[in-house]
């Protein structure tokens, strides 16, 4: 019973998304008095569906993903007032660019809930360092950590990033302590074998745990949202540089496994499972910009070279390179469901998604 409930938590939480997303589209479509021929939840077969005035609302059988369709693709008579593509261009940049903003703004609302739910933060000021370690003789209490290795520190979860895939055990570290900024260079700290062999680096100091307070409300949910873009983008070149590959990417079946497992494994923590639907909300948001053929960031480039040329590319050239790229997408969304499948029968421990719990175990447990 609870694999089931845990099951339909996270499909919930993925539709959940998804659903912002395309809303961010039909709303902002409807404002600009463009017709949306059809929003849909879901993909596949219809099994619900009800007209409005403008649009056929459908529910869909399989419960990934969904679109919101207003005949971009295609070419419009003059006399069509309400077709996409006889908006004015920035109209039509507005839409394009609403379902994602709509998921980062769902991104930061999801921050101030975490916070409002736990009623405290872990902070960047340290609260102790372990004795006899390099780490006590050049950081003090109450430093607060500005950067690590030259990267901005916005929460206590970069930290632990930065620990987590350090190489030397070497940090460079920038603190702000009696208000002065202080540049604390080649920290070293202790390294110890694991059972397995594996090589762990030891967390030489904590930081604290502060009360929430109005002051910091606000800027604790900018830094929990920079954080989570950040790793976004991180992630993105770990890709590209051969770091991970096929295997460590997920689609929808990988997603909403990984939210049961988190759910199950936290006992439906309210905490747990909006940090993760916060960070998968960042995801998609970031990823629908990128300037790729079929995403929004590609159709936006469309509109970009159209505003620059100050007439439109035809709707057949820009609907074949569209197609092509979400061919292409098609392709990759196969290889990596069929991967989220198989790993179904063969979990694996080392995933990017358990280094992700990881740091939130990190944060929320460990760091008192």
């Amino acid at each position: 019973m609870t694999s089931v409930l845990s099951i339909i938590c996270a499909i919930l939480i993925f539709s959940l998304i998804i659903v912002i997303h395309e809303w961010g589209h039909f709303f902002v479509a409807r404002r600009c008095g463009i017709d949306v021929r059809e929003f849909a939840i879901g993909m596949g077969p219809v099994i619900f569906k009800k007209q409005g005035k403008h649009t056929l609302f459908t529910i869909r059988l399989l419960p990934f993903g969904g679109f919101c369709a207003m005949g971009e693709d295609e070419e419009a008579s003059a006399d069509d007032v309400a077709n996409f593509r006889n908006k004015p261009v920035i109209s039509r940049m507005a839409v394009i660019v609403a379902g994602a903003v709509m998921n980062l703004i769902l991104g930061l609302v999801l921050g101030m809930v975490i916070l409002l739910y736990d009623g405290s933060y872990i902070s960047n000021t340290i609260a102790a360092v372990t004795e006899n370690t390099d780490a006590a003789g050049r950081l003090q209490i109450g430093d607060e950590i500005l950067k690590m290795n030259g990267r901005t520190i916005f929460t206590a979860s970069d930290i632990v990033y930065i620990l987590r895939n350090d190489e030397d055990g070497l940090i460079d570290f920038v603190v702000e302590r009696d208000g002065n900024k202080i540049a604390v260079d080649g920290v070293k700290f202790t390294i110890t074998e694991g059972e397995d062999g594996s090589r762990v680096l030891n967390y030489d100091f904590k930081v604290k745990k502060k009360e929430l307070t109005i002051g910091a409300f606000f800027p604790q949910t900018f830094r929990s949202f920079m954080y989570y873009a950040r790793l976004v983008f991180m992630s993105f070149g770990d890709l590209i540089q051969g770091k991970y590959g096929l295997n460590d990417l997920h689609g929808p079946v990988g997603i909403v496994t990984a939210i049961s497992q988190t759910a199950q494994a936290t006992g439906f923590d309210v905490g747990f499972l909006f940090d993760i639907a916060m960070l998968i909300t960042v995801n998609v948001g970031i990823f629908n910009l990128l300037p790729l053929p079929a995403l929004d960031g590609g159709r936006f480039v469309f509109l970009l070279i159209e505003a620059i040329r100050k007439k439109p590319l035809t709707a057949e050239t820009e609907g074949m390179v569209h197609f092509a790229g979400f061919a292409l997408l098609m392709l990759l969304s196969l290889a990596v469901t069929f991967n989220d499948v198989r790993s179904l029968f063969t979990p694996k421990e080392n995933t990017a998604q358990v280094r992700v719990y990881s740091i939130f175990d990190m944060e929320r447990s460990s760091w008192k």
